[in-house]
């Protein structure tokens, strides 16, 4: 439920039109940029290296699908692995020297299927070949390298199984059936399944323990759900386990946990305004490297003087930007970098700690120029009962928070909802503010990584609280001056769909136009159609959205279908035929609603989608609607 990052589409005709308009001389100045340029398939990405170091594997498009070559460190020429030319190649990683395994679906089902291919092209193969069936990725074992974990709900669509694979010979055992109630499995640094996570009483969690595979599983800590203990790997004696946890304090903090006896050990890192749940260690020095949050950007805490240094090297050549280690070989030696910021997807380097060498491999989109982005910028504001909101603003280029007046403004409220927004490189951001729009978007309460009070303020405060803060983000806007009361929309996607759809019923006078993709418009059916594997979460669902039973007028009052009547501003809809998070039927509702009113509103459909449009060419229609859209209603 995470954040699954929804993305819109928009329309050339709109250069035309924003030139037409009477803008300010600043975004006039403001080079306008063909719509592909920021939708269009990187040239490459998702760079990985083997692990003896010798090969780095990236995908890139083939067919206008983004598929798996690689290429021998130091040589010129690739190879193309893969040829999938329906669907991108979802995932993948190297689980040995000699193969690849990938994940992909079929139009958006996300009934995932797991794939290897010899690093020569040779043997591909299908490992899960079965029909409306998902795979999980378990556990890599990277130190077993013919074998991996994974998870499959072939036996029960509600619930996954874990299975060791043999991707030598494709033999699959199953490793334990799974109760019902399992929603994780853990394995130690040994290959061996010692840890499970399950949902009791429906809105209760339990840890589950076995000190070796023969052993019956024990209940070692139960909590409510609001609480928990999240183990990330097991110490390196495979005895306690490093986890992030929230028991008994508001902000989640890495902790040493006694997981035969359900019990922290010590406190290892913690920050009292944020919550700290990532944790890195080394495999081959067997020691905890680093732990990180987010403020308004990615901070670390270094636990290993080795990992900092490196860190500080590789600042001295690319500090300007944000930096990540996406890979290492197995004797880390050898790492792939990616750099990112506000206004650049960055580049690939490889760096090679035996030479000191930092080389550049490739510019992620070449053909976007950095300094004519706009800058994202943090702020905050205060919710009408007293919360802090975190957020970022994006100017057009050209404007600063003195200079902006009047703008044309697109709230961006960020799907999940229990997820956030960052600040990095976003595509749709960076192509509204090329066209003139200024955009706000906000953490509102249930946003992660505030703390457990941030997020739980949020429960059954669908269209309620939660819109509010939107609306406060966006009445903030206008007091500072720089949004133009008369030309606000407000576009999201998934939750930030709803709350498009809850914007324009409950401030029918604020937005100008709306914009919603693949949204909740009927908590009913909403929670009636949500995937199989969702099921056993149901009724910590109805403890943080609502019963449809006993909070029945609760939901009735916050499902904008039942309240087009408050609709007056046009609404535009896009949708994914074969969505399984939303059902396209959330959007033929209020479609055929808004219809019924004489209320205006567009609705694109993709047959070969799901919950967010991945091919290239069905996201260049999206946005060229979107940008005509928009330019119709807000650049009069």
């Amino acid at each position: 439920m995470k954040n699954v990052s929804m993305k819109l589409l928009a329309m050339l005709i709109v250069i035309l039109a924003i030139s037409a308009c009477d803008q300010p001389a600043k975004i006039m100045k403001a080079k306008i940029l063909p719509l592909e340029d920021f939708f269009k398939n990187p040239d490459k990405s998702s760079y990985q290296i083997s692990p003896n170091g010798e090969y780095y594997s990236y995908r890139a498009p083939y067919e206008n699908r983004m598929n798996i070559f690689i290429q021998k460190r130091g040589e010129e020429e690739s190879i193309r692995l893969t040829s999938e030319t329906d669907r991108d190649i979802a995932g993948y990683f190297w689980p040995n020297n000699e193969q690849i395994l990938y994940v992909k679906d079929d139009g958006g089902d996300e009934n995932y299927k797991l794939y290897g291919v010899n690093i020569d092209g040779s043997n591909l193969v299908c490992f899960t070949d079965f029909d409306g069936v998902r795979t999980q990725i378990i556990d890599d074992l990277q130190d077993i390298p013919n074998e991996v974990i994974i998870g499959l709900n072939k036996r029960n669509p509600q619930v996954f199984d874990p299975y060791r694979l043999n991707i030598e010979t494709g033999e699959m055992e199953m490793l334990a059936e799974n109760p019902g109630n399992i929603q994780g499995w853990m394995f130690d640094h040994a290959g061996k399944l010692r840890v499970a996570f399950a949902i009791t009483d429906g809105i209760n969690t339990t840890l589950l323990y076995r000190e070796t595979e023969q052993d019956e599983w024990t209940d070692v800590l139960t909590t409510n759900f609001k609480e928990n203990v999240s183990p990330a790997f097991f110490t390196f004696d495979n005895k306690n386990v490093i986890a992030s946890s929230n028991l008994g304090r508001d902000k989640s903090a890495i902790v040493e946990f006694d997981i035969a006896n359900g019990e922290e050990v010590k406190v290892l890192y913690e920050n009292d305004t944020y919550d700290v749940e990532e944790v890195n260690y080394s495999r081959k020095r067997k020691v905890i490297t680093s732990a990180s949050y987010t403020s308004w950007k990615r901070e670390r805490h270094f636990f290993d003087a080795e990992s900092e240094k490196l860190f500080k090297r590789i600042e001295q050549d690319l500090g300007e930007y944000e930096i990540a280690i996406t890979g290492t070989n197995k004797e880390e030696t050898v790492f792939i970098i990616r750099t990112y910021s506000d206004r650049s997807l960055g580049s690939y380097y490889i760096y090679d700690m035996n030479t000191d060498k930092l080389d550049k491999i490739v510019e992620v989109s070449p053909w976007i120029d950095e300094n004519e982005m706009a800058a994202v910028t943090p702020i905050t504001y205060t919710s009408r009962d007293g919360l802090t909101i975190n957020g970022y603003l994006t100017l057009p280029k050209g404007y600063t928070m003195e200079t902006a007046k009047n703008l044309p403004v697109v709230v961006n409220p960020h799907g999940g909802p229990w997820a956030r927004d960052g600040w990095g490189f976003n595509p749709e951001i960076q192509f509204l503010a090329n066209r003139g729009y200024a955009v706000l978007q906000m953490n509102f309460r249930g946003s992660t990584g505030y703390g457990k009070a941030f997020w739980e303020a949020s429960f059954k405060k669908w269209g309620l609280e939660m819109q509010d803060d939107i609306t406060d983000g966006t009445n903030w806007l206008i007091e500072q001056g720089i949004a133009d009361p008369e030309r606000i929309a407000i576009y999201g996607g998934s939750y930030g769909g709803y709350a498009t759809l809850m914007g324009l019923v409950k401030e029918p006078d604020l937005y100008a136009a709306g914009v919603d993709y693949v949204g909740v418009s009927n908590m009913f059916t909403f929670m009636k159609t949500i995937p199989p594997y969702w099921k056993p979460m149901l009724d910590m669902m109805y403890e943080m959205v609502g019963n449809p039973e006993s909070d029945s007028l609760l939901l009735s009052e916050v499902s904008p279908v039942f309240h087009v009547d408050k609709i007056k501003s046009p609404l535009f809809i896009a949708q994914g035929a074969n969505d399984p998070r939303v059902n396209i039927d959330e959007s033929d509702q209020i479609v055929e609603a808004m219809k019924a009113r004489g209320v205006e509103v567009e609705y694109l459909v993709k047959d070969n989608e799901g919950h967010g449009f991945r091919n290239e060419e069905n996201r260049f229609d999206f946005y060229r609607s979107m940008e005509a859209f928009l330019a119709a209603h807000m650049m009069k």
